[in-house]
């Protein structure tokens, strides 16, 4: 008996131990954050600044010199860094806990055609990789499905919540669709040739992709007497509800993808990834694409490409006039999504301005997903979803956050790592 206590008072308290930290309560008491050096978001930077919040908006936002006075709790925040949230866009938080484990998988669906397929509701609000988020700002996340042709909805969630219901900031902001390659390449490990050379089914798959759009507008404009989910679920892309994510890169690929989602009425689109969109640019502009790039800690893929090539993109877009942020798809994409910031750092490094790198994050983002009327940077009437870092978010030395609130909530900044990190600390102090 003694034994059987032992063993269930052992888990009991390792269960408590590596659960998630309990979502904050709802904002009851008004704050004031004075002193610090307040980064809005939209380019602006105010030193010495005050802002105040109450009932999860911001109520005030402008110098410390103001002679107003203070709401509630005061925070004296001199010599710290003010932030908005940084939002993850493209990113599967959420959807994989553990890669290995076919059971916590749940990411892409059977089937290629699947634009009825809502990731929000496989959204799991307690996974230990997400709290992992919130010490680096990262503070919202659109989660987003794979695999297939048409690889579902995704869904803006805010990361400290007890369920998905809970999470969702906006939902069903847009339908993803994996557009083919031009090039294909032989099986190497069968002896096939592995040079790339033309697809020749590339312009077959693009027809299975208009003919099924095709389709949908038909049953649209029909009476319905027969309900199809996938064909509902596209109704938004042709009404401007939702938006068209096309996740593709090379030159021609996004010159056909974008050709082709006008020609089938498609007015609200964005590029995901968007290797080439640079050499794109003109017609990104023509036709107002956003572009959602891929992560660029990684090697240029061709072989005319300048060493560069993946820290630059960024700035050669802006200048064109796009507007651009960072998406995590990619290898071991959940784990690397607390970077986000340091991906934006890295951007400024290479000739992007500090504070447009952090567009890319806060406010660009918050426009792309259709958010930025509550969010994406510290005005007056949107979310208090912000944080206080010791120094640059962007740069990893500086990037110690103090405080974090979302929608006005304080939120714990405690993870499991930081349980290990303050562990192992006082074993080596």
């Amino acid at each position: 008996m003694k034994k059987i206590i032992s063993s269930l008072l052992f888990f009991f308290f390792v269960g408590n131990s590596i659960a998630q930290q309990t979502p904050a309560n709802k904002q009851t008491t008004a704050f004031s954050i004075e002193g610090a050096t307040a980064h809005i978001g939209n380019g602006e930077v105010i030193e010495n600044s005050l802002l105040m919040f109450r009932d999860g908006k911001i109520t005030f936002i402008g110098s410390a010199t103001v002679k107003t006075a203070r709401l509630g709790t005061v925070i004296n925040a001199t010599g710290k860094q003010l932030y908005p949230g940084f939002i993850a866009a493209n990113t599967t938080l959420g959807l994989v806990e553990i890669d290995a484990v076919s059971a916590s998988d749940d990411q892409d669906e059977i089937g290629a055609m699947n634009p009825h397929i809502r990731s929000l509701i496989a959204y799991n609000a307690e996974s230990k990789v997400i709290e992992s988020m919130r010490p680096n700002g990262v503070l919202m996340a659109q989660v987003t499905p794979r695999g297939g042709t048409v690889s579902g909805t995704s869904s803006v969630v805010q990361l400290d919540a007890w369920n998905w219901e809970d999470a969702a900031i906006k939902t069903d902001d847009g339908i993803h669709l994996n557009w083919p390659t031009s090039f294909t390449s032989g099986k190497w490990w069968l002896g096939e040739d592995p040079a790339l050379k033309p697809d020749p089914k590339y312009i077959e798959n693009i027809d299975k992709i208009k003919d099924y759009f095709t389709n949908a507008t038909n049953y649209l404009a029909s009476n319905k007497i027969k309900t199809h989910l996938p064909y509902q679920a596209t109704a938004g892309l042709f009404d401007g509800s939702k938006r068209f994510f096309i996740h593709v890169s090379g030159q021609k690929e996004i010159t056909d993808a974008i050709t082709i989602s006008k020609e089938l009425g498609i007015e609200k689109l964005t590029i995901v990834n968007g290797e080439q969109a640079d050499k794109v640019a003109d017609l990104l502009v023509k036709y107002n694409v956003s572009v959602i790039l891929e992560r660029p800690h990684r090697n240029p893929n061709n072989e005319d490409d300048s060493y560069d090539a993946t820290y630059t993109i960024a700035n050669t877009l802006i200048d064109k006039g796009i507007l651009v942020s960072i998406g995590m798809e990619g290898q071991m994409e959940r784990m690397n999504a607390r970077n986000l910031p340091f991906y934006a750092g890295t951007f400024a490094a290479f000739g992007l301005d500090k504070e447009v790198a952090l567009q890319l994050i806060t406010l660009n983002a918050a426009k792309i997903l259709g958010i930025d009327s509550f969010a994406g940077s510290l005005e007056v009437g949107k979310d208090a979803t912000l944080f206080l870092s010791e120094g640059d978010a962007l740069e990893m030395r500086g990037n110690i956050l103090t405080n974090a609130f979302i929608q006005g909530r304080a939120i714990s900044l405690e993870t499991h790592q930081t349980e290990l990190w303050k562990r192992y600390a006082e074993k080596y102090k």
